[in-house]
């Protein structure tokens, strides 16, 4: 019987050894500095769970300079602030940080940075100008490596006391003025836009997911602790019950997005930072039903196909 020689046994054995470390994906890194507000911070809360459970390998860094209700105004205001002054507390005004944003965009090789607009103002077009082109050219100033991307906001829940007064007259009307506007100001930069006004708009479309409809007969002015609506499909804070000097006080929150409202909105941000699809995700937040949460990531997914927004707008 013919002998395989031994040298040749052990040669084929090492390379074999090394087969599943040849084909392992190594992880995908990137980098994304979040410049907004408290919008940012609900469309990153769950983005680094959603990034380490991710069906590919993916790694993220993200930084982030925002402020609450801090429009595009405000932020190039705070970096002029700091280009004048370097020690001047007026240019380094965000949240947990004691850098400017000068330092901030100096800090890494980001890859992508993210802009946006004041929610109050997101359907109001000419409030994005001129300083979007300033805060955009300012960023790439001092990272000129990284993508500037546009991160679309959303309209407020369909029973915010707003709606009806000279602040805007329906849910609808602030998707469209939003979807108006930021495709504008995204096709005048260059920027891609990350979808979020659509993916909540979307979610609330579904047969699936539905609206909160019932939260439109809620009498506020009559309610009695604890008596709350049907919120189970609401993808903002809405109504709760806080006590406050010894009184349970109604509270309410329109506008920010609750725990399913932040899951599907990092689902977008995930699809569109690594290209990574998040149906198959297996981070699901305690507070969120795990059926709810699989919903709410074939909706961040769908939005990722769309070549037009549901307000018929093109996306750049």
């Amino acid at each position: 019987m013919n002998r395989i020689p031994i040298l040749f046994l052990t040669v084929v054995s090492f390379f074999l050894s090394l087969a599943p470390f040849s084909v392992a994906q190594s992880p995908k890194e990137v980098k994304v500095l979040a410049v907004g507000n408290s919008f940012s911070e609900n469309a990153t809360t769950y983005l680094p769970q959603l990034a380490a459970a991710s069906s590919e390998p993916c790694t993220l860094v993200l930084g982030k300079a925002t402020i609450g209700g801090c429009d595009f105004s405000r932020h190039f205001r705070h970096a002029e602030a700091a280009e004048t002054d370097p020690v001047d507390p007026e240019g380094k005004p965000y949240k947990n940080e004691t850098r400017s944003l000068k330092d901030m965009l100096l800090s890494d090789k980001w890859d992508f940075v993210t802009i946006q607009q004041a929610s109050p103002k997101s359907f109001h077009p000419e409030t994005f100008r001129p300083d979007a082109k300033r805060l955009y050219d300012y960023i790439k100033k001092y990272a000129p490596q990284a993508e500037v991307v546009i991160h679309q906001t959303w309209a407020y829940r369909g029973d915010e006391p707003r709606f009806g007064t000279a602040f805007c007259g329906s849910q609808q009307e602030m998707y469209r003025g939003l979807c108006d506007a930021y495709a504008g100001i995204a096709e005048e930069l260059g920027c891609r836009l990350i979808r979020c006004g659509d993916a909540m708009e979307l979610a609330r479309r579904s047969p699936e997911w539905g609206d909160v409809d019932e939260c439109l007969k809620f009498d506020r002015k009559k309610a009695v602790y604890p008596t709350l609506p049907d919120q189970r499909r609401s993808l903002n804070g809405g109504y709760s019950w806080k006590l406050v000097k010894d009184q349970w006080k109604l509270h309410y929150d329109g506008t920010h997005a609750n725990v399913a409202g932040d899951y599907l909105l990092g689902c977008v941000w995930l699809e569109f930072f690594f290209g990574v699809s998040p149906v198959d995700n297996s981070f699901v937040p305690e507070k969120l039903d795990a059926k709810d949460a699989a919903i709410l990531r074939r909706v961040a997914h769908e939005v990722g196909t769309f070549k037009f927004g549901l307000a018929g707008k093109k996306q750049p």
